[in-house]
């Protein structure tokens, strides 16, 4: 009979994935061990694998939560947005801040899914949709999701300047500014993430138009 899981299990699992990726981060998913991310946690690879039955299963889990984290981010900015009427501008405005504010509490997330998608299974799994998919396709198309739904509060704000030929390009604009703040912005330093998000708001009100 199979071990039932404790009341806590959910709870140790996120635990797991925050120490899994700091440990990804530091050292690169694939020089980090099952071994080194027990030791990590404060516990024995044997307890490690009650919870995650290999490293890419610690992986994905991390990455499938971290993509639905951001498209509802998105769903919840939006609402918030209409709730407050605000303009399409003001709301892409929003969009920008909450997602400055996630990057600073996710920073290692962030890591993992920018430098790490690679590595997941591209064997499709029945579990993951119907038709089945890979794990490494659903990763990308949560990826996608998100790039489209910026273009699109892009298009909504600045409608005389997207069009079809350049969308794309001002779309990854905006994300080069922003996905890479792991890399060089510490909170604590000179700038927050808080005052960036302004930064990048300003840069867009004045180059835009």
């Amino acid at each position: 009979m199979a071990r039932p899981k404790s009341s806590t299990h959910d709870i140790k699992r996120d635990a797991i994935l925050d120490i899994a990726a700091q440990c990804f981060a530091d050292r690169s998913y694939p020089a980090a061990s099952m071994n080194e991310i027990a030791t990590a946690c404060g516990t024995s690879k044997a307890r490690l694998y009650h919870y995650y039955d290999s490293k890419e299963a610690i992986l994905f889990d991390l990455m499938d939560r971290y993509t639905q984290r951001l498209l509802s981010l998105i769903a919840l900015t939006d609402a918030t947005a209409q709730r407050r009427n605000l303009d399409d501008r003001a709301a892409l405005h929003e969009l920008i801040r909450a997602f400055l504010q996630e990057y600073e509490s996710s920073a290692t997330r962030h890591v993992a899914l920018l430098n790490d998608t690679q590595f997941l299974s591209d064997v499709p799994d029945a579990n993951l949709g119907t038709p089945a998919i890979s794990p490494r396709e659903l990763i990308l198309n949560r990826q996608r999701d998100v790039v489209a739904a910026v273009t699109r509060a892009l298009r909504r704000a600045y409608p005389g300047r997207l069009n079809a030929s350049n969308q794309t390009a001002i779309t990854m604009m905006l994300f080069g500014m922003i996905n890479w703040t792991f890399t060089w912005l510490r909170p604590g330093g000179p700038i927050s993430y808080v005052a960036f998000a302004e930064e990048v708001i300003a840069l867009l009100e004045k180059g835009l138009n």
